[in-house]
Formats: structure tokens, C-alpha cells, sequence
């Protein structure tokens, strides 16, 4: 087995270049996640909302209501997004999304993807009917947000 160089000038390993992930995969993470989503919510929101409303008896105004899901749902696509790049979805479906140069997401730009995935999916789906006429067939919100979904190699362990 050859030795590993360990000389102050060794260049360290470059990196593959990653797969882009399919559009019929990631349409089917969305739609996993989509009901993921669900428990999120109601560990984040109903719960809280419910015990609040049943203890005192107020009930937010629904413009602090969509504000509340908006960062609930944020929070929990940044901490999965900025810990290893893959939400419970992505996970399942072998994806993971990365900056252009295949590191993680910068919470800048884990938020700026965030915001404009809303209006993507929102206005019809019109961010998403995007990946048909992109060049890489990205969404729109990753076009904007310089970010990438990948598709992880599956290789046996040793």
C-alpha cells in the first residue's frame, strides 16, 4: 500500500466532482419532506400554540402566526442544511445540497434559499417549473442562492 505524503507542500486530495441530483429525485424528497413537515409543525407549532391558547386563552393574530411557521420551518431547514447538508428527506433520497464548490451551504446563503424557496413553490410552482429550461436543471431559488442539490455516491464501506 502506497505511504500518504506528508510534506509541508502537499496539495491535499481534490475534490470529485459531485452528480447533480435529478429532478424527478428531488421533486420526490420535496414531496417526503412535504410531509415530514407535518410533525415538524406540530411539534413546533401546535403544541406551543394549543397550550398557549388553552392557558390563557389568546390566540396570535395570523400575520404573527405565518411569521412563526415561517421561522420554525427555517430553523429547521438551517440546522439540517448547515449539519452535514441534508435534511431527513435528503437523506433518504441520497441528496445533499452544497455551495458551488461543493462545501456547505453558508448560513447566508442556507437563508437567502430558504426565503426564495416560498415564492418558488408559492407562484405556482413557477421556481420549480424553472429546472425545465435551466441549463443544470436547478431550481430557481438555487440558481439565485448559488446553491446545488447533489446526488451522494453510494459506496460499499470497508
Amino acid at each position: 500500500m502506497p505511504q500518504k505524503s506528508t510534506a509541508t507542500g502537499a496539495r491535499p486530495p481534490e475534490r470529485q466532482p459531485a452528480e447533480l441530483a435529478g429532478l424527478r429525485r428531488r421533486l420526490a424528497s420535496m414531496l417526503y419532506e412535504s410531509l415530514l413537515l407535518i410533525g415538524v409543525l406540530a411539534l413546533t407549532f401546535l403544541v406551543p400554540l394549543l397550550m398557549l391558547g388553552i392557558g390563557t386563552g389568546y390566540t396570535p393574530d395570523g400575520g404573527v402566526l405565518w411569521v412563526y411557521v415561517f421561522l420554525a420551518l427555517g430553523a429547521y431547514f438551517l440546522w439540517y442544511w448547515r449539519r452535514g447538508g441534508q435534511t431527513l428527506a435528503m437523506q433518504t433520497w441520497k441528496l445533499k445540497i452544497v455551495d458551488l464548490s461543493g462545501d456547505t451551504v453558508s448560513l447566508r446563503q442556507g437563508w437567502l434559499r430558504y426565503a426564495l424557496a416560498w415564492p418558488s413553490v408559492l407562484f405556482f410552482g413557477a421556481g420549480l417549473f424553472w429546472a425545465l429550461f435551466d441549463r443544470e436543471h436547478q431550481f430557481l431559488h438555487d440558481r439565485l442562492a448559488g446553491t446545488r442539490i447533489v446526488l451522494l455516491s453510494v459506496t460499499p464501506q470497508d
